[in-house]
């Protein structure tokens, strides 16, 4: 990850091509022939489709749900944050209030009201995507979309010409051997967000993002919680410090982990699922009995029915759609953005690629900054990050220091009652260039936005230490951080 890797200027086209020669046609009135089309209606697509729009083109966007926003909107990102938002009030209002003189008796959870609440948060949101389209007047065209040669896409049934098309298909859940996915006694994070009662046990197969996000929701709500991960930390690819911390945090709050195993089976029965679970180096099984388990062993890129293979698009070794810097494919005129190409599965990766791809097909400069692209889990603490972990500066030889800062000596924090983790910066030996920053604590994802914008600019940890932070505000956190890597920090 070392330099900064961005998306170059499409060299290939004239600046402002479409600009003020393209008669945007009104979707009411249906063409069969675009400037651009995107197939899939997610964060990528979606804003892919908006940003073509404003810059001229004549645009349509394939999108074969109900409703417009894809994975994220409809059954991801969205809804389980509406989920972990009411969760936490749920938590706070049980075990919480009382530390601040307020005490509630008789507080019950009231399920079908939190899922309804879920469902209102999930309707505002794909609503106002399809308000957007017809701001912008995107032709939504219902079904599902298939390239039947390069300039050409069917959706049901009808013929569609375009001289770009972009695929925005995304992700679904990875499968597991021996594990069939029912949505409702084994279910993927699809069937999470919907159960109509909380389980006794759950079982999570994955200690990524969204087994422990929605672990955390149900953990909450009342069910004992059990994390199954291969690997021998939780978090994979996370500073290996904050995900050690992590996995601390999470133990005091009630889950339980079993590293280093494997899922090799899973028998349902009326009473529940016995899960088959060995030692992943191998060694003597045991059984685990659930209520639910949640598969969360990842995601992989969404191309079925497309017709990839027949009009002779290049997929590489994990099934994703090969693509040059320019978000290309090898076939001319027909591009790819979001998880269906390589990266990070992150939806505002996907939304900054689809803005990138938009500006290159309207012959502008489109950037992507792929160093600078902040990862969270929303669990309570959060953990977020940006840049290179500890581990990584040391595989490539990179000389840095470090910067670290605890919340419980932070003020607001300890107002808040919520003093587990830290603030860390690592910042370049030699020029004092911030290269990475782990947080774990109270909105750590919107802590990480500071460092984010920091390093866009090629910020060292001494511009962030001398930057005038607000008190008391968790914010201060960072600044100390920064203090820190030069060996200042004041109030540790």
């Amino acid at each position: 990850m070392a330099g900064r890797r961005r998306c170059p200027l499409a060299p290939r086209r004239a600046r402002g091509q479409f600009a003020g020669t393209i008669d945007r046609q009104d979707p009411s009135t249906m063409s069969d022939s675009f400037d651009v089309i995107v197939i899939g209606a997610g964060p990528g697509g979606y804003v892919c489709a908006i940003r073509a729009a404003q810059l001229g083109m004549k645009v349509a966007c394939v999108e074969k749900r109900d409703t417009l926003g894809g994975t994220c909107l409809n059954i991801g990102c969205i809804p389980s944050k509406a989920l972990l938002q009411s969760s936490e009030a749920f938590e706070e209002t049980k075990h919480k209030f009382a530390d601040h003189g307020i005490l509630v008796d008789g507080v019950k959870l009231d399920l079908a009201r939190m899922q309804a609440r879920k469902g209102e948060v999930v309707s505002a949101n794909v609503k106002g995507v399809e308000f957007l389209f017809k701001k912008n007047k995107i032709t939504w065209l219902k079904g599902a979309g298939k390239i039947t040669a390069p300039g050409k896409v069917e959706v049901a049934g009808q013929s569609y010409d375009a001289k770009h098309i972009v695929i925005a298909t995304g992700s679904d859940s990875a499968p597991l051997r021996g594990v069939e996915v029912d949505e409702k006694q084994i279910v993927t994070s699809t069937g999470a967000l919907e159960l109509e009662k909380v389980p006794g046990h759950m079982v999570v197969i994955g200690g990524g993002v969204i087994g422990l996000e929605l672990g955390s929701v149900w953990r909450r709500l009342g069910a004992e919680v059990t994390v199954v991960e291969y690997l021998d930390r939780l978090a994979p690819g996370m500073d290996a410090e904050t995900a050690k911390q992590f996995e601390r945090v999470l133990t005091k709050q009630g889950f339980k982990f079993k590293l280093k195993s494997k899922v090799t089976a899973a028998a349902k029965s009326a009473e529940g699922v016995t899960l088959t679970v060995e030692p992943a180096a191998g060694g003597a099984a045991e059984e685990i009995k659930a209520d639910v388990v949640l598969l969360a062993i990842g995601r992989r890129a969404y191309t079925d029915g497309l017709g990839l293979a027949e009009i002779g698009v290049e997929l590489d070794e994990r099934g994703r759609v090969k693509t040059d810097g320019h978000f290309a494919t090898n076939v001319p005129g027909i591009y790819a953005i979001g998880d269906v190409i390589a990266g990070a599965m992150l939806a505002h990766k996907a939304e900054d690629e689809g803005v990138a791809l938009a500006e290159m097909l309207a012959g502008q400069a489109g950037h992507v900054n792929y160093n600078v692209i902040p990862a969270v889990v929303y669990t309570w603490p959060e953990i977020a990050s940006v840049g290179e972990t500890e581990e990584e500066l040391k595989a490539r030889g990179q000389a840095y220091k470090t910067g670290k800062f605890p919340f419980m000596a932070n003020g607001r924090a300890r107002a808040m009652g919520d003093t587990d983790g830290f603030v860390k910066i690592l910042a370049d030996k030699e020029t004092d260039k911030v290269l990475g920053v782990h947080i774990l604590g109270p909105d750590a994802g919107t802590l990480i936005a500071e460092a984010a914008i920091a390093m866009e600019f090629g910020a060292s940890a001494e511009d962030i230490a001398r930057t005038c932070h607000a008190h008391p505000t968790l914010q201060e956190a960072v600044k100390e951080a920064a203090l820190a890597v030069d060996g200042r920090a004041l109030h540790i």
